[in-house]
This record gives structure tokens, C-alpha cells and sequence, in this order.
């Protein structure tokens, strides 16, 4: 039994000196184009005579970068290091929703009087039937009538930087099955039937190296249900107002410096830490920068807290009955 080890040995020893010395004149025969005879000495390495049979044991070559086919190259050791990312410049912040191009915006302002041009009042808004109330008073536009970006005698309840968009999410009899659909953060806000996920939502908005960022607070210009538009991709369906797709308050006017009551912007929609430092942060209830108590839908979250338990308690109440 030893002998026939001994045996299987020697020939494993024979086959690899083989394999060997066959990879060394194919790599001879490579380099010797590109490398000459340097090349060629810097794969031969050292020979050992094991058990009577002569081993070369090559050397991968330092100085070449051929590989042949069929070749058995010697890697070398090269020492482990830890892989550091280390950017030239900042990452810009990530966002999932795409900027709307030049869309033609309006002025409209928190108790606002109809107009030819505005047949329904601001005195309320989709959202809020005391909508003047709860802003403190009339957001009169006036310049001459504003002290910066608020206006003279009295401080907002509410963010005065807000803006409408022509898109309702609910009607009087509950949720619209195309918020379901289309609203990108309906799944993550979505409470209960009747109750709007868009109030509060934030975006931005620029014109001429500008950018603004205001707060969802109503619904036009002219239309309720362009969702085509507010989430997609068509342009606006109105044609009033030479076909205005956006409302913005005074306050948002004067920031982006349009001087009239018109103006053409490009808006997209924000996440909430997408939101940097600006007077947009400074006021209102309605305002999670300066009410913590708010969520980023900008509702309070407290009481959608308590509407949860409540919606668990009925659920739990109806299958203990559908048990007796």
C-alpha cells in the first residue's frame, strides 16, 4: 500500500512539473514578441529537482501585461486595503418628482372677493371653510400694504407663502379613486375616505435664478380634477387666464419678484427635508418648521393618531360581534 502511494505521488509530482513547464514556454512564446528576452526572464524562476524530477517554478512577470490563452499565470499577493468613497463634490439631494416647465401662474390671495377674472372667493378654501379666519385676515396684496413678505398689522396664522393647484383629491362623498391612482404619497398619508392627503404638501417653485417653496393651501386655477397635469404629464387643461396652471400668494410673488399678476415659473413637487432654511419656514399653525406638532402632510398628528386608534377599536369591536 505505501509503495502504491509512493507511486500516485511521483506521478502527481510528474504531471504538475508537465503542466508547468508547458505554461512556462507558452508564456515564453508570448512575451518574447512584446517583451523580448527580459520578459522571458522575468517569468522563468527557480528549478528543484523533487523526488528526481526537475520543477521549474515560475514568476509571474512584474513588467508585463499579456495574457495568454491557456497560460497559467502566478498572481502576486498584494496587500488588502479597505475601499474609501470619497467624492470631489457634493451629492446633489435626490428628488422623485420632475420639474413642470413653463407653466403661467396667477396671483389669488386669502380673502379674496370674486372677480371676472376669479368667480370663486378666497374667503374659504377646498380645505378650510374658515380659511380667513385661521390666516388672521384679509392677505391684502397691495405692496404698499406689506411689511416683507407678511402683511402690516397683524402676524399669519398660517404660512403666507402657500399656492393652489387644479387637483381635489376629495369630493363630498369621499376620496377620488384617481387620488389612489395618482397621488405618489397617497399609500404613505392615506388615513381614511373624505380626508385630503394633499393639504400642506410642499413645492418648489423658480423663475429667473430664483426658488421658492411654499404650501399646498387650495385648489385651482378654474379646475378640480387635472390630475393629468398636477401628476403627469400634460400641460394644463384650463385656457383661462392664458391657460394658468398654478395660484401663488402674494408672498410667494414678491420672492420670486413677478411684477404683475402674471408670471411663467417652473414647480415640481418636494419632499419635506428637501425644503432648505427661507422666510418660508418663519409662520403658522399649518407649518411643520414652526409647529413641530405638525407631520409632513402638515396635519396634526396627534389627532390622525387618535382617528387610528378609533378606526382599530370599531375593527376590533365588529369582529368580536361577527365571533357571537
Amino acid at each position: 500500500m505505501r509503495i502504491f502511494l509512493k507511486a500516485l505521488a511521483s506521478l502527481l509530482i510528474a504531471a504538475i512539473s508537465i503542466a508547468t513547464i508547458d505554461a512556462r514556454g507558452q508564456n515564453l512564446s508570448a512575451t518574447s514578441v512584446s517583451g523580448g528576452s527580459r520578459a522571458a526572464e522575468a517569468i522563468v524562476g527557480d528549478q528543484d529537482t523533487i523526488n528526481g524530477v526537475k520543477v521549474i517554478r515560475t514568476l509571474a512577470a512584474s513588467n508585463s501585461d499579456i495574457l495568454t490563452p491557456g497560460a497559467l499565470p502566478v498572481a502576486i499577493a498584494k496587500p488588502s486595503l479597505p475601499r474609501v468613497f470619497a467624492p470631489t463634490s457634493p451629492r446633489n439631494i435626490y428628488t422623485r418628482f420632475p420639474w413642470k416647465r413653463k407653466i403661467v401662474t396667477t396671483v389669488f390671495w386669502i380673502g379674496e372677493t370674486p372677480t371676472a377674472n376669479n368667480p370663486v372667493p378666497n374667503t374659504v378654501s377646498a380645505w378650510d371653510m374658515r380659511w380667513t379666519s385661521n390666516y388672521g385676515g384679509y392677505d391684502n396684496p397691495k405692496r404698499s400694504a406689506r411689511e416683507g413678505y407678511i402683511p402690516k398689522g397683524f402676524t399669519p396664522g398660517q404660512n403666507p407663502f402657500y399656492f393652489a393647484l387644479p387637483y381635489n383629491d376629495i369630493t363630498r362623498t369621499g376620496t377620488k379613486a384617481s387620488a389612489r391612482a395618482m397621488i405618489p404619497w397617497f399609500k404613505k398619508t392615506f388615513h381614511r375616505s373624505g380626508h385630503t392627503v394633499l393639504k400642506g404638501r410642499w413645492i418648489a417653485i423658480r423663475r429667473e435664478g430664483h426658488t421658492c417653496y411654499a404650501q399646498w393651501e387650495d385648489v385651482g386655477p378654474f379646475e378640480t380634477d387635472d390630475w393629468k397635469y398636477v401628476f403627469g404629464d400634460d400641460r394644463p387643461k384650463t385656457r383661462n387666464n392664458k391657460g394658468a396652471g398654478l395660484d401663488i400668494s402674494p408672498a410667494v410673488r414678491d420672492y420670486l419678484k413677478i411684477p404683475s399678476g402674471y408670471g411663467t415659473v417652473d414647480w415640481r413637487f418636494v419632499d419635506i427635508d428637501e425644503v432648505p432654511d427661507g422666510p418660508w419656514k418663519n409662520w403658522g399653525a399649518n407649518n411643520p418648521f414652526a409647529n413641530s406638532a405638525l407631520t409632513e402632510s402638515g396635519s396634526d398628528s396627534s389627532s390622525e393618531s387618535i382617528l387610528k386608534v378609533r378606526e382599530l377599536r370599531d375593527r376590533l369591536i365588529a369582529l368580536g360581534n361577527a365571533d357571537d
